[in-house]
C-alpha cells in the first residue's frame, strides 16, 4: 500500500499498544479518535479578515457546538492557506456560558500543549493537531476555544460561514473569564477541528456541501444548521448515540470550479477522507454550478449538456475516492431555486436540476439517497421552495426549512454494517 494511503487510512484510529506485565502480549486499544465538530478551511476573503492592528499581540475566543461527547479532546489547527509559518504562544479551552457570550465557565479553563509544549508554530499550508487533554465534554454542547497571536499572518485560513460569533481583545487573557475591550466578528479562524476519544465503534458522517449545508439563513449562534438538526436526533437515539455530523460545508460552493474556497473535489482528501472517524458522507453539491452557468448570459443547449454531464462525472468520483477509503456514499438531490435573484434561474436550469435529480435517485450510483427536492418543494410549484421553509432569497431555507431537513434523514442510513456499495433499502429512497 502507498504511504499516503496508509496515512488516510488510519487518520481515525487511536494506536495505543499496552503491553502486558507477564509474556510482553501487545494488544491494540479499543479507542479511535473521532471528530465532533469541523468546519471547511478556505483562504479567508479581504472582506471577511481580521486586519494586521486586530491580530497583533490578539486573543481571540470563538465557540464551536459539538456533536458527540467524550472525556478526552484534542484540537486541530490549520494554516492550510497561510504562506508563512503561524504562531500562537498559547492555545486554551473551556466551557462557554452560553452559545452567544464571550464568558466562559470559572474553573474550567485549560491550557493545551503541542509535543509538550505551550505554544506552537505551524507551517505554511500545514493544519496541526494538540496533545490530548482529560477535559470531558457533553454531546451537543459548547466549547470555548482560546488562540493568543503575537504577530499577524499575512494570509489568514478559516471558515467565514460560522454563523457564530467570536470575540477579540488584544493582550493575552487566554485564560480571563471575561474579555476587556472586546470586538466580535461573525467567523470563524485557524480551528479546523475538535477530535474526542471514542470506542471504535463510534463514528462519523461527513457532509460536503455549499451555503445550504454551511447554514446561510441560520440564526447566528442558534446552531439551527439542518446538520444540528441530524446531529441532534443521531445523539437522542442510543442506537446512534455513536455518531458524530461533520459539517463541510462552504458558502458558495461548486463540484466543477472554484469559488469561495476550493472546489468540491479540489478540497476532498482534506474535508472528507481525512476527517478522523468518518464512516459515512453526505453529498448535497451542485446548484451553484447549475445557477452559475447562466447567471450573467444565456448558455447554449450543448453548454448546458455538458454541465449535466460534468456534475455527474464529479459525483462519480466522489463515489469511487469514498469507496476506496470504506466511506458509505449518500447523495442529496438538488432544492429548487426559481425566484432566486442571484441566479434568476428559468426553464432550461430548471431541466438540468431535475437530470442531474434524476441521475441521483437513479439505483447502482449512490449507496443510499436523501431527496432534500421533494423535502423543501412547494407542492403547488414544484420548482420553488415551500414559502415556510423559504429564508426569503428564494435560493436559501429558512430556520423551519432546515428542521425539515435534518428530521427527513433517515436515521436508518447510519445503522449499516454492509459497506460501500451495498444496496440500501427503500426506506433509505
Amino acid at each position: 500500500m502507498e504511504f499516503w494511503k496508509l496515512r488516510l487510512s488510519l487518520a481515525g484510529a487511536v494506536v495505543v499498544l499496552v503491553t502486558a506485565a507477564a509474556g510482553g502480549q501487545v494488544h491494540e486499544s479499543t479507542t479511535r479518535w473521532v471528530g465532533s465538530w469541523s468546519a471547511s478551511q478556505q483562504l479567508v476573503e479581504p472582506a471577511n479578515a481580521l486586519s494586521s492592528a486586530d491580530l497583533r499581540d490578539a486573543t481571540l475566543r470563538q465557540i464551536v457546538h459539538l456533536s458527540m461527547g467524550g472525556s478526552v479532546i484534542r484540537l486541530r489547527l490549520s494554516n492550510r492557506f497561510g504562506t508563512e509559518p503561524l504562531h500562537f504562544t498559547g492555545v486554551h479551552v473551556a466551557i462557554p456560558v452560553s452559545s452567544s457570550a464571550n464568558s466562559i465557565v470559572a474553573g474550567s479553563d485549560r491550557g493545551l500543549t503541542f509535543s509538550g509544549l505551550t505554544e506552537v508554530t505551524i507551517p505554511p499550508h500545514a493544519d496541526y493537531l494538540s496533545d490530548a487533554v482529560a477535559f470531558p465534554v457533553k454531546a451537543l454542547s459548547d466549547l470555548a476555544i482560546t488562540l493568543h497571536i503575537d504577530v499577524p499572518p499575512s494570509d489568514e485560513t478559516g471558515h467565514p460561514g460560522s454563523r457564530a460569533t467570536s470575540y477579540l481583545t488584544h493582550g493575552d487573557y487566554m485564560a480571563a473569564p471575561d474579555f476587556p475591550n472586546v470586538k466580535t466578528v461573525d467567523h470563524w479562524y485557524f480551528i479546523a477541528d475538535v477530535e474526542v476519544e471514542a470506542p471504535s465503534s463510534d463514528r462519523a458522517v461527513v457532509v460536503l456541501g455549499d451555503s445550504i449545508t454551511d447554514g446561510h439563513g441560520a440564526t447566528t449562534n442558534g446552531n439551527d444548521r439542518w446538520t444540528d438538526s441530524l446531529a441532534r436526533r443521531l445523539q437522542m437515539q442510543a442506537r446512534t448515540s455513536g455518531i458524530s455530523v461533520l459539517n463541510q460545508g462552504i458558502g458558495g460552493n461548486h463540484l466543477l470550479t472554484d469559488g469561495v474556497g476550493p472546489n468540491a473535489l479540489a478540497r476532498f482528501d482534506h474535508d472528507v477522507i481525512a476527517q478522523p472517524g468518518v464512516r459515512y458522507l453526505i453529498v448535497l453539491e451542485g446548484i451553484n454550478d447549475i445557477g452559475m452557468l447562466a447567471r450573467e448570459e444565456d448558455a447554449s443547449r450543448a453548454q448546458h449538456a455538458s454541465l449535466v454531464q460534468g456534475v455527474t462525472a464529479a459525483y462519480e468520483q466522489i463515489i469511487a475516492r469514498a469507496h476506496a477509503n470504506d466511506i458509505e456514499v449518500i447523495g442529496a438531490t438538488i432544492m429548487p431555486f426559481v425566484g432566486s435573484e442571484y441566479y434568476h434561474p428559468g426553464p432550461v436550469n430548471e431541466a438540468d436540476r431535475q437530470a442531474i435529480n434524476e441521475w441521483i435517485r437513479s439505483p447502482g450510483r449512490f449507496d443510499a439517497v436523501v431527496d432534500f427536492d421533494k423535502t423543501t418543494r412547494d407542492p403547488e410549484h414544484p420548482d420553488r421552495l415551500f414559502p415556510a421553509f423559504d429564508s426569503g432569497d428564494h435560493l436559501h431555507p429558512s430556520p423551519v426549512g432546515y428542521a425539515a431537513m435534518g428530521n427527513s434523514v433517515p436515521l436508518s442510513l447510519f445503522e449499516s454494517t454492509a459497506g460501500p456499495g451495498a444496496q440500501p433499502g427503500p426506506s433509505a429512497r
